[in-house]
C-alpha cells in the first residue's frame, strides 16, 4: 500500500508542475500577443500618417509649383492643345 501510496503522490507532483508550467506559458504567450497587438495599432496609425502625407506631397497644386519653380514650365496656351479621343487612335 505504500508503493502504491508513493507512486501516486509522484504523479500528483509532477501532473501538479506541468499545469503549473502550462499555465506560465499560456499566460506568457497571452502577454506577447498583447503586445503584437498593440504593435498593428501602431503601425495602423503610422500608415494612415503616411498616406495622409503622401496625398499632401502629391497634391496637384503642388506639383504644379513646383514644376513652375524649379524646371521652368508652364500651361501651354489654349491654341497649342490638341484633344485626341481614343476613337480616333482605333481607326
Amino acid at each position: 500500500m505504500t508503493r502504491l501510496n508513493l507512486i501516486l503522490f509522484f504523479v500528483l507532483i509532477l501532473v501538479s508542475l506541468s499545469i503549473v508550467t502550462s499555465q506560465h506559458k499560456a499566460r506568457k504567450l497571452y502577454f506577447e500577443l498583447e503586445q503584437q497587438q498593440a504593435l498593428g495599432k501602431q503601425y495602423d496609425t503610422e500608415y494612415g500618417q503616411l498616406q495622409l502625407e503622401q496625398s499632401t506631397w502629391a497634391m496637384h497644386s503642388r506639383v504644379e509649383e513646383l514644376a513652375a519653380k524649379r524646371l521652368n514650365m508652364q500651361v501651354p496656351d489654349a491654341k497649342r492643345i490638341q484633344v485626341i479621343s481614343l476613337e480616333d487612335m482605333a481607326r
